[in-house]
């Protein structure tokens, strides 16, 4: 179902000579290899990719599809089009992302894409986001102590995120620390996306609502549904 969805957001979203945001995650490394297919087999050309993460770049640079940053001139700062998972959708299309730990690149790729499209399968789709998934947050360590105490003066849980493989927390591609946060009852995600981003220390939040996206929603059928068009 993964594939199905990522292959049909592509198929119908990417065209030539494209700035494309290259999605972060198990859905969206889809979108990624349909892409480098493509390219390989003639029916796409002059696609330019950004990517949200050092993950998504190797993928990029093994299917051999070219890398730059928002930086470049060639991509002055905004791409065309952005493709990438989420971990949650509510119904009015705000997303929570972040859980592959790649949240602030993913919101500077869909913040400055002239098109953002969210390729998920259908149990993503939730009536309140931030109570069932909780929501990264991204923390600089030296805040560590100061942001866990103001995300609990605002009534939330939050467990610092370790990972397999090795000692201690997660560490992020920018090198900064990962708190999972949940609240106990639903909260305004708009409101509190801005109330998370003024708390000194925090790097960036897995909340988006301040671009409203198109979702590929992939259906147990095996049809792909659209909203936001």
């Amino acid at each position: 179902m993964k594939r199905r969805v990522a292959f049909h957001a592509v198929d119908t979203h990417v065209k030539d000579g494209m700035r494309v945001g290259l999605g972060t995650g198990s859905t969206a490394v889809w979108a990624i290899r349909r892409i480098g297919e493509h390219m390989r087999e003639g029916r796409l050309s002059g696609i330019v990719g950004v990517a949200t993460s050092f993950a998504s770049e190797m993928e990029a640079h093994r299917l051999g599809i070219p890398v730059r940053s928002l930086n470049d001139p060639e991509i002055g700062g905004e791409v065309d089009l952005a493709i990438d998972g989420a971990d949650e959708v509510d119904p009015t299309l705000h997303l929570v992302k972040g859980g592959g730990g790649a949240l602030f690149r993913e919101k500077l790729v869909a913040y400055n894409a002239r098109r953002f499209v969210v390729v998920v399968e259908e149990c993503k789709l939730v009536p309140h986001i931030g109570t069932g998934f909780p929501i990264p947050v991204e923390v600089v360590p030296e805040a560590r102590a100061c942001v866990l105490k103001a995300l609990e003066a605002l009534g939330a849980e939050w467990t610092i995120r370790h990972g397999s493989g090795k000692q201690g927390p997660v560490v992020t591609d920018n090198g900064n620390l990962l708190v999972d946060v949940r609240f106990p009852a639903p909260v305004d995600p708009e409101e509190m996306e801005i109330r998370l981003g003024l708390i000194p220390g925090v790097y960036e939040t897995g909340f988006f609502t301040r671009i409203r996206p198109t979702v590929c929603v992939g259906l147990p059928s095996g049809e792909v549904r659209t909203l936001g068009e």
